[in-house]
């Protein structure tokens, strides 16, 4: 009988192994050292600050594993035996497979920072990360250094900040998460991490972390200024890198992440990778090779599903697409908006008074087709975006057909009149402004 092993219970491997069972009878086993069951690790933060406890973020009943027939082992695999499709486990169990899916996801980021071991210096990532998080703070915890400012470091900072720790927030750049967000965006998310009573701190680089004799965190010391910074708690959270490092003297081919093609094949006969480990050799319609996000485990794990159970299919992601929080600002992006935008590009940037809504768009200069949207305070609907970005919408449309991509509740302040005129203005366009009601379009005689 085939026996498929899925390596990972995030959500690329229970995608995974759920897509497969809803089209194949055959034995399938998940497995983990991190938890027993599937839980999900972007609510990580909302445990920490009560507003979840741990059982809450576990989708499934457990009558739902037996049920569907997915049996789990937690345990920590120590080395694969690939000639031979053993898995061989820390406490000397084995299990054989005849099919392996890696998904190992991802772990944080070391630059081989002085002081980067001592206890009281950690990434967040795993349910582990959480419980020494919570850990340390009951040790006392009072001041913390963030180090790196991306989506998991505001995270961290808003964490920390609800128990009433002391956040700094060092980053390296000039204007936050200046590697991904134009200057206005990045400007925009530094007002409202500040507003929030974090110490941001921009063009800080960490040098080394200070020990306090005793082997735990004392200080840190800033490249640029020498500057000493007294805390008990460094969070480093300079980005992810995949969780490979422990296979890179087997026969699997590995890069940064574990080298697949487009069906997410490894250079080794019924052994593939998904999710935040894996490396698309020949990645389509310009995104990244290696893409640690949530939405593309569960679509990697949608296609994986499907060819494990011989319907062989290609992962096939479309434009980029990615949703997060900045404290009380929502984020999303779709599409490509780059930190510096090419010449052959036009940008809008638009934002509100008070600073909670903002929407920039990138269209091209020769036919006006969107590009990609950075939406800040103002919620769009993927499925309407993914299909605009694909069919090569022009711009006026997205204007014209705002009432169908913009789901904000009801009640919430329309703001699409004051956005238009202001494209109206910049570019010389008269696209219609409705200025009273919500709707665009004439309604019908009654």
């Amino acid at each position: 009988m085939e026996h498929t092993v899925v390596l990972g219970n995030g959500i690329s491997g229970i995608t995974t192994a759920r897509n497969l069972r809803k089209h194949s009878n055959e034995k399938i086993t998940i497995v983990s050292g991190e938890t027993e069951y599937f839980f999900s690790r972007t609510a990580l933060m909302y445990i920490f600050m009560g507003h979840m406890r741990f059982e809450d973020t576990i989708p499934y009943e457990t009558s739902f594993w037996p049920k569907n027939k997915l049996e789990l082992k937690q345990g920590w695999v120590e080395s694969i035996d690939f000639a031979n499709s053993k898995l061989h486990f820390t406490d000397g169990s084995q299990l054989s497979y005849t099919k392996l899916v890696l998904a190992l996801g991802s772990t944080p980021n070391k630059f081989g920072w002085p002081g980067q071991d001592l206890q009281g210096v950690q990434g967040l990532y795993s349910y582990q990360d959480l419980q020494n998080l919570e850990h340390h703070f009951k040790k006392g915890m009072q001041n913390a250094v963030i180090v790196g400012g991306g989506l998991i470091g505001v995270e961290l900072a808003e964490m920390l900040h609800s128990r009433g720790v002391h956040v700094h927030f060092l980053v390296r750049e000039d204007h936050f998460w200046g590697s991904v967000l134009p200057p206005q965006d990045s400007e925009l998310v530094g007002r409202e991490i500040l507003k929030n009573g974090i110490d941001l701190r921009f063009n800080s680089n960490l040098e080394s972390i200070v020990d306090n004799g005793k082997g735990e965190v004392k200080a840190v010391r800033i490249k640029e200024s020498n500057e000493e910074i007294t805390c008990d708690f460094v969070g480093l959270t300079a980005g992810v890198r995949p969780n490979v490092d422990w296979l890179k003297d087997s026969e699997l081919n590995i890069d940064r992440g574990i080298v697949v093609n487009e069906y997410l094949e490894t250079n080794i006969p019924n052994v593939y990778a998904c999710g935040d480990c894996a490396q698309i050799a020949e990645p389509l319609d310009g995104r990244k090779p290696i893409e640690a996000v949530w939405y593309a485990g569960r679509m990697m794990g949608n296609a994986l599903g499907l060819t494990l159970s011989g319907k062989r299919t290609a992962y096939q992601p479309g434009p980029w697409f990615n949703s997060a929080k900045f404290f009380d600002l929502e984020y999303q992006t779709y599409g490509t908006v780059m930190a510096s935008i090419p010449e052959h590009q036009h940008s809008f940037y638009w934002e509100n008074g008070e600073g909670t809504c903002a929407l920039h768009l990138v269209f091209d200069k020769e036919n006006s087709t969107l590009i990609g949207v950075n939406a800040f305070g103002i919620r769009l609907r993927h499925e309407m975006m993914d299909h605009w970005l694909r069919e090569g919408l022009r711009i006026e449309q997205f204007f014209l057909n705002w009432n169908k991509v913009v789901f904000d509740p009801e009640f919430y302040t329309n703001h699409q009149p004051h956005i238009v005129q202001a494209f109206n203005t910049q570019f010389g366009t008269e696209i219609p402004v409705k200025k009273k009601g919500f709707s665009l379009f004439k309604k019908g005689k009654k």
